[in-house]
C-alpha cells in the first residue's frame, strides 16, 4: 500500500515539472525564425483638414507598439513585413442636438488607408481603411481639446493594425 502511493506520488511529481503553461500577453502569433524585420513608412496626412502632427504622432505611435510588443527589429525600408499608408479622413461632425437647436456634442473621426505586405507569407498581405472617433463637448474649442483626442485614435488605430497584421486576431 505504501509502495503504491509512493509511486503515485512519484509520478505526479513528474507529471508537474514536465507541464508548463505558457502565456503571451501581447497577442502576436509571429514565428521569428522566418519574420525578424519590420519596416514602417512615414504616413501622409491627405485629409481635406489637415493637424499638423498628426502624420508624425499616427506614425510614431505604430512604431512604438510593435518595438514595445515584438522583438521585430526595425528597418527603414524592405522589411519582412511593410507597413505603409495615409490618413484620408480628419472629420468633425456635428452630434447631438441640444434643447437651443445647437449641437450639444462634436465627434472627430480619423481616418487611415493602411497597405500591409508580408514579404515571408504574401498570402498575408491586405489593403484596408480604418477609423476611430472621439466626441467632445460641442462648447470646448477643438484646439483645446485636439491633441488628447488625437492620441486617444491613434492608440486605438494603432491596436487594430497590430491586432489585424500579427496577432490575427
Amino acid at each position: 500500500m505504501i509502495q503504491q502511493r509512493y509511486i503515485l506520488f512519484l509520478l505526479s511529481l513528474f507529471l508537474l515539472n514536465s507541464c508548463s503553461i505558457s502565456y503571451k500577453f501581447n497577442g502576436a502569433s509571429i514565428d521569428y525564425s522566418k519574420v525578424k524585420t519590420i519596416s514602417v513608412a512615414d504616413f501622409t496626412n491627405n485629409a481635406a483638414l489637415v493637424y499638423a502632427p498628426l502624420a508624425v504622432n499616427l506614425t510614431d505611435g505604430i512604431k512604438d507598439l510593435y518595438q514595445r510588443q515584438t522583438r521585430l527589429e526595425q528597418v527603414r525600408r524592405g522589411g519582412n513585413l511593410e507597413l505603409e499608408g495615409e490618413i484620408t479622413g480628419y472629420n468633425l461632425t456635428p452630434m447631438a442636438v441640444s434643447a437651443d437647436s445647437y449641437a450639444a456634442e462634436t465627434k472627430l473621426t480619423i481616418t487611415v488607408k493602411v497597405r500591409f505586405t508580408n514579404n515571408v507569407a504574401p498570402e498575408d498581405s491586405f489593403e484596408k481603411t480604418y477609423s476611430a472617433y472621439q466626441t467632445f463637448d460641442a462648447s470646448q474649442m477643438l484646439t483645446d481639446v485636439q491633441e488628447e483626442l488625437c492620441n486617444t485614435m491613434i492608440a486605438e488605430i494603432a491596436d487594430q493594425i497590430y491586432n489585424d497584421t500579427v496577432a490575427k486576431w
